[in-house]
């Protein structure tokens, strides 16, 4: 009893263990895709690097240290190496004191740096639409699949009846071609649906970082959609909540800023410096320095005025900046009026489709219903196959209409929910 046991034990170890993909629920695959989205990845580097270009023109206040070194040989007067005398050691500091320019400049960057951020949670929302339109419409085609594939069957049936009354010489020529087309155009419908599975896996997958293979999706964490009335101004909540509008503008103001900063390098700065220098004994000092008065130790601290009242090619700058400006400005006011038209027109999509899928069900539902009917009365004998045949497949039709019309509804819903700010919030993912 024991050897047996033990080797039925083996015998299920050996065996290779299948790997049973658990249910993706629709919120857990935003939060995967927002950590590892490279589109996220890329925006979060640009607000680091727009950080980091403010904090590089705010520490010019803070003192910087260089220290060196100027050898060299000397024959004659001891002159300067690159500036300065030549030493054993030179340290040098040097920090602005007050620089209208770079006052502005630094108030440009801060703004970079905050249209950054709203460039960012603008890419986050597109990532989050992106994962909810591919994660809904997999969730629609995983029930729809089983009803193509028994709809190919029933087709193929459908054709071989047809055929053998075609070979018996009931049927013609034309009434075997048209079951042919049926049946293709069901074999159609089910490669079409299997092609966008695999399709939308793999680019969940990509997204969130799951492999295609063990994603499964949960319907029912798809929350319900919200209603919209179409009395309700859209488009002006959605221009206030635009992340895409609050960077173009941010980054109008900070154009605006560096104009300023362009026209104020025409204005007197005060920067601090310092300097200390060990001197050699064997550059000729002591040579041209009278007895005594040469000393190795040697510093200076002070400031440093600038006044450039005259530079045309600083002005031409400063014009330059004025015109980026206006560019700026301008092309904020393109982005509002493109999201205000954009969000819109998803409002009115909305309602269309919305009415459009309403008639598709009608429909779907007459046909099934007249496909019922025909199969009682082909039962009874009071109706031909051909009757049956051309049922079906106006059924199938208006049931496949009727799912594209449910997808393009979900679609417009979807995009309308992110252009409005609401996104985020209807997935229940933190912002």
């Amino acid at each position: 009893m024991l050897p047996a046991l033990l080797g039925l034990f083996l015998a299920i170890s050996a065996a290779p263990s299948k790997c049973i993909a658990e249910p993706l629920s629709l919120k857990s695959a935003v939060q995967l895709a927002l950590t590892h989205s490279t589109a996220s990845a890329l925006a979060d580097a640009d607000v680091q690097r727009a950080l980091f270009g403010y904090r590089e023109l705010r520490n010019q206040y803070i003192p910087q240290f260089v220290i060196g070194s100027g050898l060299g040989a000397t024959w004659g007067y001891p002159l300067s190496l690159e500036g300065s005398a030549p030493s054993i050691v030179n340290l040098t500091s040097q920090s602005a004191l007050i620089n209208p320019a770079l006052q502005e400049f630094m108030h440009a960057a801060r703004e970079d740096s905050a249209a950054s951020n709203f460039q960012a949670k603008d890419q986050r929302n597109l990532v989050v639409q992106d994962v909810v339109l591919a994660y809904t419409e997999l969730s629609k085609w995983g029930p729809l699949l089983g009803r193509l594939r028994q709809n190919q069957t029933d087709a193929a049936k459908m054709e071989q009846r047809i055929q053998d009354r075609v070979r018996e010489g009931v049927d013609s020529t034309l009434d075997g071609k048209k079951a042919q087309l049926a049946t293709a155009r069901a074999r159609f419908r089910v490669a079409q649906a299997e092609g966008a599975i695999d399709v939308l896996r793999h680019h969940l997958s990509q997204l969130t970082g799951v492999p295609a293979a063990n994603i499964e999706t949960e319907p029912d964490s798809i929350p319900a959609f919200p209603e919209i009335q179409q009395s309700e101004d859209v488009s002006a909540e959605a221009v206030k909540n635009s992340a895409a509008v609050q960077a173009a503008d941010g980054r109008a103001i900070a154009q605006s800023y560096r104009a300023r900063g362009e026209h104020r390098a025409l204005w007197p700065t005060i920067d601090f410096a310092a300097q200390y220098a060990l001197l050699s004994t064997f550059n000729n000092y002591k040579t041209y320095f009278p007895q005594g008065t040469f000393q190795q130790h040697n510093a200076t601290i002070g400031i440093s005025m600038r006044f450039p009242f005259i530079s045309w090619a600083q002005r031409a700058r400063a014009d330059g900046a004025d015109a980026a400006a206006v560019r700026a400005r301008k092309d904020a006011e393109v982005v509002r009026n493109q999201i205000s038209e954009e969000t819109l027109r998803l409002q009115r999509s909305v309602e269309q489709l919305a009415a459009a899928q309403e008639v598709a069900e009608l429909e779907s539902q007459l046909a099934q219903s007249d496909l019922d009917a025909v199969q009682v009365r082909f039962d009874s004998g009071s109706a031909t196959l051909h009757d049956l045949a051309d049922a079906q497949t106006q059924a199938d039709e208006r049931y496949n209409a009727l799912q594209a019309a449910n997808l393009d509804l979900q679609r417009a819903r979807i995009q309308l929910l992110r252009a409005t700010g609401d996104l985020e919030a209807w997935v229940g993912v933190s912002k």
